[in-house]
C-alpha cells in the first residue's frame, strides 16, 4: 500500500476529490496525513468528515525545525502532495522526498507562475490577459515556485465573456478529474 500525505492551505476540496479517489480504490493508496497551515482553513473540517488525521502547523515548526519531515517519515508517507498550499517547500522536506512531492497549479505552466500567482489572482491575470486557453499543470516541486518536472498538463477554453469566476470553475472540473490520476500514475513510477 502507498501511502499519501495531503498539504492544503485552504477549503480542501482537491483533498477531498483525491482522498475520495483512493478509498474507491480499495487499498492500493490510503491518504494516511492532512496538514495545514491555516488553524480555520476549512480543509480540517473535511479531513475530520474523511476521517483522515490532520496537523495544523506553523512557519516556525516548517521552516526551522524536522518536526513536519519527522512526521511524514515516522508515517512512511511515500508521496507528499500540495493540493493548494501556498508556501514554498522548505529545502529539508525536499531533500527527505526527492521527486515525491508533486504540486498542482491552476495555469499552463510556465505562465501565471511563481509566487503570488495561486487561485483566484491566476483566474484574474488570465481573463486581464484575454487568453483564448488556460488550464491545470501538475508537476514536480524544487526549491523554487512552479518550477519543477511537469507530469502532465491539461487545457481548457476560456471564452472572451468568461469572468475569474467562470475560469475557476472550469479550471475545478480539470483539477477534479486529472490530479488523482496523475498521482496514481506517479505513484507507480516510484
Amino acid at each position: 500500500m502507498k501511502r499519501l500525505a495531503i498539504f492544503a492551505s485552504g477549503s480542501g476540496s482537491n483533498a477531498e476529490q483525491i482522498t475520495n479517489y483512493f478509498h474507491n480504490k480499495e487499498g492500493e493508496v490510503s491518504v494516511e496525513l492532512i496538514l495545514t497551515n491555516k488553524p480555520k482553513a476549512y480543509v480540517l473540517e473535511r479531513a475530520k468528515k474523511l476521517g483522515v488525521e490532520s496537523k495544523v502547523f506553523d512557519r516556525s515548526t516548517f521552516y526551522k525545525s524536522d518536526e513536519i519531515v519527522d512526521l511524514l517519515k515516522s508515517r512512511n508517507i511515500d508521496l507528499v502532495v500540495l493540493a493548494g498550499f501556498l508556501w514554498l517547500v522548505p529545502k529539508n522536506l525536499i531533500a527527505a522526498f526527492p521527486n515525491k512531492i508533486v504540486n498542482i497549479h491552476p495555469a499552463l505552466l510556465p505562465k501565471y507562475g511563481g509566487k503570488g500567482m495561486y487561485g483566484e489572482h491566476v483566474h484574474k491575470a488570465v481573463v486581464a490577459n484575454k487568453e483564448k486557453e488556460t488550464g491545470i499543470t501538475i508537476h514536480l516541486v524544487d526549491e523554487i515556485y512552479d518550477n519543477g518536472a511537469i507530469l502532465r498538463q491539461e487545457k481548457c477554453e476560456v471564452l472572451a465573456t468568461d469572468t475569474p469566476g467562470q475560469v475557476a470553475g472550469k479550471i475545478h472540473e480539470l483539477e477534479y478529474q486529472y490530479f488523482p490520476k496523475t498521482i496514481e500514475e506517479h505513484l507507480s513510477r516510484i
